[in-house]
């Protein structure tokens, strides 16, 4: 017998379940250490692409933002150019920092 299969019928199904509720405790916290918001930010659009998504540098934060036209307000992704002074909020994604609500500064 390998040792794998020792320890796996050494576990009793509560001991599997009370690990796996461990996992999946320890999984979530993690994932809410990276909860980043900040509001009403100025930026300037760096990148703009033509599949409806750019990048804004930030002079307060020191990085760039992604964002997606869908988090446009009150202007369509068209009107907006590289170099425009936008205002955003940000959040933290798995990814990295979003800007959102992004409008015309």
């Amino acid at each position: 017998m390998s040792n794998y299969t020792t320890i796996l019928s050494s576990l009793t199904q509560l001991d599997f379940y009370a690990k796996l509720d461990i996992v999946k405790i320890s999984r979530a916290s993690r994932n809410t250490h990276n909860n980043y918001k900040r509001k009403n930010m100025i930026g300037t659009i760096k990148k703009k692409t033509d599949k409806g998504f750019g990048f804004i540098t930030s002079p307060e934060l020191g990085k760039d933002l992604f964002f997606h036209s869908n988090s446009l307000v009150d202007v369509t992704f068209d009107e907006i150019q590289e170099g425009d002074q936008v205002s955003f909020d940000s959040e933290e994604s798995p990814k990295g920092l979003n800007a959102i609500n992004v409008k015309r500064a």
